[in-house]
């Protein structure tokens, strides 16, 4: 750990609070239907759009409305999604003449990138044409991110409104989430990112001889790299156009890019939280989630930047010091250009938030390290979490939190004027207990199942055990990103993953929508001596407490079994 480590986590962590406000504040003015800066220009192509779709704008929807409108539309591009991988063959922008993708394959992708998931089975530069990449997965980049600021957003309304039926217009809230706040970013962003080296262009792949030995060929692959790379970054998919992700030099070329990536993932999350605080009528409300979410992630990035910058215990008689001329602790699987210190702000943020972007392979971690990225995404990805998903994420433990206060207290509980009775924690202890579900399930089926779980693991032990459960974990957290290790292009894994990523989006979204709707309709009621103020700084604490208890002791016996015995065992002298 070096200072000039904590000195660029500070500057994030400063950048971030600086610019949080003011986007929190306009995305909330965009929501609502108000005026901005961007609206004489982009207000005639919103109502083209309308108009063209036939989208009755002026009309909102019941919760229920909502959610179908959302599954419909959601599950006919995961079909179109399918259908072009299956044919890109046939399609233009295909230099490489890349065949169509395998069923099972092709239908794990598709969920991957429709649930803001983008889980890559596959190797993208040999797999998906130009086509598939640009029309296919970035398009889903983009409606995937609107979705889940859209649901958020529905979810404040039904906190915020009295006596509603309606929790606003799905085709709305979407169509305003791409056109005024990722759209006009990314366009920004995307030219930043070529400025900086990243590829941008429809040629096909270079074929070059390499330096060392000139009678040997060497493809490099390029392609509409950057316009891809500001999306899956601002919209929290984390999909790479590489392989290598975001540690090849093609999408991250520069410590410059590194940092911007790392902080365009969380600029929307954090700026969310300023978006509950304003529609809700209670901007402290939105700044004591903030806090815990800060807590949560500062607690996570010193225990991986700790771990990681330990000397190995099993590498005797060598310099692991920290110098001028090396790096010191553990730097397989990290790229020399980042660092420790990078490379553990990278993992943190990208499993806090539903990115799954790397710059670093996880797999190569510490155990302890491994082990806090992995139970970062266990939280319910709510550390920040994904582009709406993580603040809605967080309303639900705070639903929670609110619960467990008003029985200490021995009253009904209360959350910004609205008593929350039993319907509302039904709702949200269902969407708190799927997640578990699923991932367990999933996880004790693959490690019982010789031939369809067990056979394409690189290593045994705890080990192996943690490069299932991060599998499962990732694509039930719709985070995407993999432990390595493990060959997950196989028909069980691309099948289950694929379910897996649709429950831990789709069916996790009802119970929510469902609360959402619940408190919409219900009275305000005026704060009293005995309410439990939701503005403070022990109200950080208590939610701070109930998501470490409900969500992370959940999963402690499968960590214990995973990380924590393989952290024993390494110091036993044991490896895997």
């Amino acid at each position: 750990m070096t200072a000039n480590g904590w000195l660029q986590f500070f500057i994030f962590i400063g950048l971030l609070l600086a610019l949080m406000r003011p986007l929190g504040l306009y995305m909330a003015r965009v929501l609502e239907g108000e005026r901005t800066f961007l609206s004489p220009l982009l207000r005639p192509v919103e109502r083209l759009i309308y108009r063209v779709c036939g989208i009755r704008s002026d009309e909102e929807m019941t919760w229920r409305g909502y959610t179908v409108a959302l599954l419909l539309f959601s599950f006919v591009s995961m079909i179109l999604t399918y259908v072009i991988e299956r044919v890109q063959h046939f399609l233009p922008w295909n230099p490489q003449h890349l065949a169509g993708v395998a069923p099972d394959l092709a239908w794990n992708t598709a969920a991957s990138f429709t649930t803001n998931t983008n889980w890559q089975s596959y190797t993208p530069e040999t797999t998906m044409s130009y086509f598939t990449q640009m029309v296919g997965l970035a398009y889903h980049n983009f409606l995937s991110a609107a979705i889940g600021i859209a649901v958020a957003v529905a979810l404040v309304r039904g906190i915020s409104r009295k006596e509603s039926k309606t929790i606003g217009n799905f085709w709305v809230d979407a169509t305003r989430s791409v056109l005024y706040i990722l759209l006009p970013i990314c366009l920004i962003y995307a030219g930043v990112l070529v400025e900086q080296g990243v590829v941008q262009n429809l040629k096909p792949y270079t074929t070059v001889a390499t330096l060392e030995q000139p009678n040997q060929t060497q493809t490099i692959g390029q392609g509409p790299v950057a316009s891809q790379e500001a999306i899956k970054m601002l919209g929290t998919n984390g999909g790479g156009f590489f392989n290598a992700n975001s540690a090849h030099p093609f999408e991250n070329p520069t410590p410059f890019t590194n940092f911007l990536e790392m902080f365009s993932i969380f600029i929307i999350p954090a700026g969310l939280t300023v978006t509950l605080g304003k529609m809700s009528g209670s901007p402290g409300h939105g700044w004591a989630v903030f806090a815990c979410m800060a807590v949560l992630f500062i607690a996570g990035f010193t225990t991986v930047y700790w771990a990681e910058s330990q000397p190995h215990p099993l590498l005797h008689g060598v310099d692991q010091h920290v110098s001028m001329l090396q790096s010191g602790g553990n730097m397989e699987g990290k790229e020399v250009r980042f660092g420790i210190s990078q490379s553990s702000l990278f993992a943190t943020v990208t499993t806090d938030a539903s990115c799954g972007a790397v710059n670093s392979m996880h797999d190569s971690f510490t155990p302890i390290g491994g082990m806090v990225v992995l139970a970062n995404i266990m939280l319910g990805e709510i550390v920040f979490g994904g582009v709406g998903a993580g603040l809605y994420g967080m309303l639900i433990y705070v639903v929670l939190a609110v619960f467990i206060a008003g029985l200490m207290v021995g009253r009904t509980p209360e959350y910004l004027g609205k008593k929350i009775e039993s319907y509302d924690v039904k709702m949200a202890m269902l969407y708190v207990l799927i997640f578990p579900l699923i991932i367990l399930g999933l996880t004790a089926i693959s490690v019982l199942s010789p031939q369809m779980g067990l056979s394409s693991l690189n290593n045994g032990g705890p080990h192996g055990l943690s490069e299932i459960l991060y599998a499962f974990t990732s694509g039930a957290g719709n985070n995407g990103s993999a432990f390595m290790g493990l060959n997950a292009n196989t028909h069980w894994y691309n099948l289950s993953l694929g379910f897996t990523m649709l429950i831990g989006r789709f069916l996790m979204m009802i119970p929510m929508l469902a609360l959402a709707g619940n408190l919409a309709q219900k009275k305000s009621i005026p704060p009293s001596p005995d309410t439990f103020p939701v503005n403070t700084g022990l109200f950080t604490v208590l939610l701070s407490g109930v998501i470490l208890i409900v969500g992370a002791l959940t999963f402690f016996p499968v960590l214990s079994l995973g990380p924590i015995l393989e952290h024993l065992l390494l110091h036993a002298g044991q490896l895997f």
